[in-house]
């Protein structure tokens, strides 16, 4: 089966700091025509920084869409078109946390809601860790730096008290690979 839509008209609704909003008119399959609202996103990433006891560095940050804290891997999005995502997440690590990693490993990448987005965040996993700075927290950006053992956020995954789909797939293929020896942490 071959699937595909052509665009045949595009609208920008809303051009802003992160995101832009378009509306689409497609052709379908079948020759009929019907819009598509998606959002366009940089990109982002998000790193598992775990130590030798197989603790992760985690942040809570109030999340204004969710209307609740979240507790989260460090993340964030690509500043700059021609910067790279492990550059990024090597700059969101140092930020969130004021931790550097020797090793560093890519996990991946996940389209979190492909229905009306174009997001990509890439996920990386990174080892030897070592606290190298205080906070560089963005001027509107306010988060709490965490630390948990990986068994214990799995636990947290399991019955649903961390809900962010960047962490839940960066943590458990990091998971997988650390079980397989792939990483070494």
């Amino acid at each position: 089966m071959e699937f595909g839509e052509t665009k045949i008209q595009s609208e920008t609704i809303y051009d802003g700091k992160i995101l832009k909003l378009k509306k689409d008119i497609v052709k379908l399959k079948n020759n009929s025509k019907t819009y598509r609202e998606i959002i366009h996103h940089p990109g982002a990433c998000c790193v598992v920084a775990i130590d030798h006891n197989k603790d992760i560095l985690m942040v809570r940050q109030f999340r204004y869409a969710v209307k609740k804290p979240i507790l989260e891997v460090p993340a964030g999005k690509l500043d700059d078109p021609a910067e790279s995502p492990l550059l990024a997440a090597k700059r969101e690590l140092l930020e969130e946390t004021g931790f550097e990693a020797k090793n560093w490993a890519e996990l991946g990448v996940i389209y979190p809601s492909p229905g009306y987005c174009d997001e990509k965040i890439y996920l990386y996993v990174a080892t030897k860790i070592k606290k190298v700075s205080e906070l560089n927290l963005d001027k509107d950006e306010f988060l709490t730096p965490e630390k948990y053992n990986l068994d214990y956020v799995i636990k947290k995954i399991q019955c649903g008290e961390i809900t962010d789909s960047k962490t839940i797939c960066a943590i458990l293929k990091a998971k997988m690979l650390i079980d397989d020896k792939k990483i070494m942490v």
